[in-house]
C-alpha cells in the first residue's frame, strides 16, 4: 500500500487529534485497498474493537465507508470526494504551496471569509503574521484550529451542520453571510471544467457563492487535480474570481491560455513549510 501513513503519523498532543488523525489513516488504508476486514483494522492500529468499530460508525456517517458483516469498504458515491477526511488526504503538499501564496493576500485589519475547503485550512499557519484579523468561516474545523491565535476574531456562522465535511451549509448559513461585508473571501471546489468551477453539493456551493457575492476580493485556490474533472452543481465561472492560485503542476501551456482568456492565475512554485 504505497503513500499510506502509519500509526508514527498520529499527532501526540490531544486526545481528539490523535483520534481524528486515525480515522483519517483508517480511511486511507480502506481506500487503497477497496475494502478490509474490521478485525485487521484492530489489528494494524492497535485499537480495541470497540474503538475500531466507533471510529468505522463516524467514517460511515460521514459518506465514507460502508459496513457490513464484518467487512468495511470505500463508499462507491462522490460524497467521498467531498468528505473532509478524504479531501484532507489529496495533494497535501500542493496545497500547502498554495495556501503559503494566498496568505500573503491577507492584511492585518481585514475581515476574511475563510470556506470548509482543506487547502483554505492550511493558510492557518501563515495567519499568526497577518493579525488583527477577523475570520469569518462555516467551517468547525478551522473555528477548533483559529481560537488559539493570538488576535483573530471569529465569527462563525450557523446553520444545518454536516457531519461528512465538517462545516455548516444551507439557508440559515447563507442569509447569515449575506447580513456581512468583508475584504476577502479564500474558497476551493471541487472541480474545473470549461472555465466553470463546480461541486458535488448544491448546498456547499450556495453557500459558497453567497461568500463570493458577500467579499470584495475573491480569490480561488486550484491545485491541478481540480482541473478537468466534472461535478454537479456550477458556482459560477475563473473570470469572476479576482485571483486563481494553482500550483505548479499545473501545466505551464495551461496556466497562459487561461490568462489569454482574461483569467488572472499565479502559480505557487514550490511546496512551503509552515513558517
Amino acid at each position: 500500500m504505497n503513500d499510506i501513513r502509519s500509526e508514527e503519523d498520529l499527532p501526540s498532543d490531544s486526545r481528539s487529534a490523535r483520534q481524528q488523525a486515525r480515522r483519517q489513516l483508517m480511511a486511507e488504508a480502506v481506500m487503497a485497498e477497496g475494502a478490509m476486514r474490521i478485525e485487521d483494522l484492530v489489528e494494524r492500529f492497535g485499537i480495541s474493537l470497540m474503538t475500531a468499530h466507533r471510529d468505522l460508525d463516524e467514517l460511515v456517517s460521514r459518506g465514507v465507508l460502508r459496513k457490513t458483516r464484518g467487512i468495511v469498504s470505500a463508499a462507491p458515491t462522490s460524497l467521498i470526494e467531498a468528505s473532509d477526511v478524504y479531501r484532507s488526504t489529496r495533494q497535501a503538499a500542493e496545497k500547502r504551496a498554495i495556501a503559503a501564496h494566498a496568505a500573503q493576500y491577507v492584511e492585518p485589519g481585514q475581515a476574511v471569509f475563510f470556506d470548509d475547503s482543506t487547502t483554505v485550512l492550511q493558510m492557518v499557519p501563515w495567519l499568526p503574521a497577518r493579525v488583527p484579523l477577523t475570520a469569518i468561516t462555516n467551517s468547525l474545523i478551522l473555528m477548533g484550529e483559529l481560537k488559539s491565535v493570538t488576535d483573530v476574531t471569529i465569527l462563525g456562522l450557523g446553520g444545518q451542520f454536516h457531519n461528512w465535511c465538517n462545516a455548516f451549509m444551507g439557508p440559515m448559513t447563507t442569509a447569515e453571510i449575506r447580513r456581512l461585508r468583508a475584504d476577502r473571501v479564500f474558497l476551493s471546489m471541487s472541480a474545473i471544467a470549461d472555465d466553470m468551477v463546480f461541486h458535488q453539493s448544491p448546498e456547499m456551493a450556495e453557500t459558497k457563492r453567497a461568500m463570493f457575492d458577500s467579499a470584495s476580493m475573491r480569490i480561488l485556490l486550484a491545485d491541478h487535480s481540480k482541473f478537468d474533472r466534472r461535478a454537479l452543481y456550477s458556482m459560477g465561472h475563473l473570470r469572476e474570481f479576482d485571483l486563481v492560485i494553482v500550483d505548479d503542476a499545473l501545466p505551464a501551456s495551461r496556466v497562459e491560455d487561461m490568462r489569454a482568456r482574461g483569467i488572472k492565475v499565479e502559480v505557487a512554485r514550490s511546496p512551503k513549510t509552515s513558517p
